[in-house]
């Protein structure tokens, strides 16, 4: 089993970073490519693929301060990362891992937008609520944080946090 051998948990986990940060780079590369010349509906009144490019964090907060984002990104990377590496080697937190995992790609394909072109590829727009464009790391940051606290609040007893914490 994956938790049993320690260098295989850790591989696994670095291979599935990798795959997630590919495919988020892919999709943003095809973005870039397909839909410079305009947008592209899915379904009619719902989702659209709609390019813009954004300098600020989620929503376009902070846009134009990209070089916070320089330093803050690879800071809250290492956290997580921290973090991971002192979660108990136990199955249980094999829901924990895989969530700070997707935590990390998601940051890092972001960065990796915000070093090679100083911005942030975005692409998915829901037009039924006029929600703002995002993109795949977007993603994978919004729902490893959702499942996070919900395995934090919901999944987690207090010994296993104690456990954590304690180790960390």
């Amino acid at each position: 089993m994956l938790y049993k051998n320690r260098k295989r948990y850790y591989f696994f986990f670095i291979i599935y970073i990798i795959l997630l940060i590919i495919s988020d780079q892919v999709t943003k590369y095809a973005a870039r490519v397909n839909l410079s010349s305009g947008d592209v509906d899915i379904i009619p009144g719902l989702l659209k693929l709609q390019l813009l490019y954004n300098t600020g964090a989620a929503f376009s907060i902070m846009t134009g301060k990209t070089v916070v984002f320089y330093v803050l990104t690879p800071v809250v990377a290492a956290i997580v990362i921290y973090f991971f590496a002192k979660l108990p080697f136990e199955r249980k937190y094999m829901k924990m891992a895989f969530c700070l995992s997707t935590l990390v790609a998601g940051a890092a394909g972001n960065y990796i937008d915000r070093i090679a072109f100083h911005q942030v590829t975005d692409f998915i727009y829901f037009s039924l609520i006029n929600f703002p464009i995002f993109n795949v790391a977007d993603i994978y940051v919004t729902l490893s944080v959702i499942f996070l606290l919900i395995f934090l609040i919901f999944g987690m007893s207090d010994d296993d946090l104690a456990a954590w914490v304690k180790k960390s």
